[in-house]
C-alpha cells in the first residue's frame, strides 16, 4: 500500500513512475490507492490532475501456490473507468506495451502472466529498435483463419495457437486474435474477424461470471457482428472456484488446448 499510495503521488507531482507488485494479488492490499485514487483523479479534478503511473507484476494461473496467489484480475482492473488495462502474450507485447504505458498520460495496470517469464520468443529487429511501440487499444491477428474467430489475452494465446495448429491438421482454420489490451478494448477487431468466419470462442485463464469473455460476448451482442454469427458464441474460462493447491485438480481448473479443441468442434458442429 506505501509504495502505490507514493508511486500516485509521484505521478501527480509529474514523475512518471512505475509501481511493480510482487505479484498483483498484493495489489488487493492497495486497491483503495489504484480504484480511488490513480484512476479518478483525473475526472475528478476536471483533467487538472493526471496520473501518469504504470503498476505493473505478475498475474494470472501459477503452478502450486494454492488460491491466494493463482488469480486473473483482468476483469478486476479492466471493470474500473479511468484505468488503461494491458495483458501481453510475447516479448514484442511486453517490450511494446511497456514503453506504451510510460508514456501514456493514464495510469495504466500491466499485468504480466507468471508462467511467461522464462518463455523465449523471437524478436525482430523492428521489435528491438527504441522507436518501438505497441498502441494501446490495438488487438493484434496472430493467426489467421476462415472457420472460427479466438480471441483470448496472456498465456492462453500460446494455448490458443496450439489448438489451432492441431485443428488445421482436421481441415478448421481458426483466427486467432491476441487482445493485448483490456480496456479500451478492440472491438472492431473482433467484430471484423467475426463477420468473416461466423464463429466466435473467447479463452481466458479468470472466472467466467462477469469475465473478460463475457464482456466480450457482451459487445458483441450489442453490435453489428451479432447478425453474422452462425452459432452462438463460446467462453472457455478457468473454473469457478478458488485455485486448488492438488496439481492434478489445479490442472483441471485451467484451461487447456483439449478445451479450446472441444469448445470450437462444440461451436462448429463437428
Amino acid at each position: 500500500m506505501g509504495f502505490t499510495g507514493i508511486a500516485v503521488g509521484a505521478a501527480m507531482a509529474g514523475l512518471r513512475p512505475i509501481c511493480e507488485f510482487m505479484t498483483f494479488n498484493f495489489s488487493m492490499q492497495a486497491i483503495d490507492q489504484v480504484i480511488n485514487s490513480a484512476a479518478k483523479t483525473y475526472y475528478m479534478s476536471s483533467g487538472m490532475v493526471s496520473v501518469p503511473v504504470v503498476f505493473r507484476g505478475p498475474n494470472g494461473t501459477s503452478a502450486g501456490v494454492g488460491a491466494q496467489h493463482s488469480q486473473c484480475f483482468a476483469a478486476w482492473y479492466g471493470h474500473c473507468p479511468g484505468l488503461k488495462v494491458v495483458s501481453p502474450w510475447s516479448s514484442e507485447d511486453a517490450r511494446g506495451l511497456l514503453k506504451s504505458a510510460i508514456r501514456d498520460d493514464n495510469p495504466v495496470v500491466m499485468l504480466e502472466h507468471e508462467l511467461m517469464y522464462g518463455v523465449p520468443f523471437e524478436m525482430s529487429e523492428e521489435t528491438q529498435s527504441k522507436d518501438f511501440l505497441v498502441p494501446i487499444g490495438k488487438a493484434k491477428i496472430e493467426r489467421p483463419g476462415k472457420h472460427v474467430t479466438l480471441v483470448s489475452h496472456s498465456r492462453p494465446v500460446g494455448h490458443c495457437l496450439e489448438a489451432a495448429a492441431v485443428l488445421a491438421k482436421e481441415g478448421v482454420e481458426c483466427e486467432v486474435i491476441n487482445l493485448r489490451t483490456i480496456r479500451p478494448m478492440d472491438v472492431e477487431t473482433i467484430e471484423a474477424s467475426i463477420m468473416k468466419t461466423n464463429n466466435l470462442v473467447t479463452v481466458e485463464g479468470g472466472w467466467p461470471q462477469f469475465g473478460v469473455g463475457a464482456e466480450i460476448c457482451a459487445r458483441i451482442m450489442e453490435g453489428p457482428a451479432f447478425n453474422y454469427l452462425d452459432a452462438p458464441a463460446v467462453r472457455v474460462t478457468g473454473a469457478d472456484v478458488p485455485m486448488p493447491y492438488a496439481k492434478i485438480l489445479e490442472e483441471n481448473c485451467i484451461p487447456q488446448v483439449k478445451d479450446i479443441i472441444f469448445a470450437v468442434k462444440k461451436t462448429l458442429n463437428i
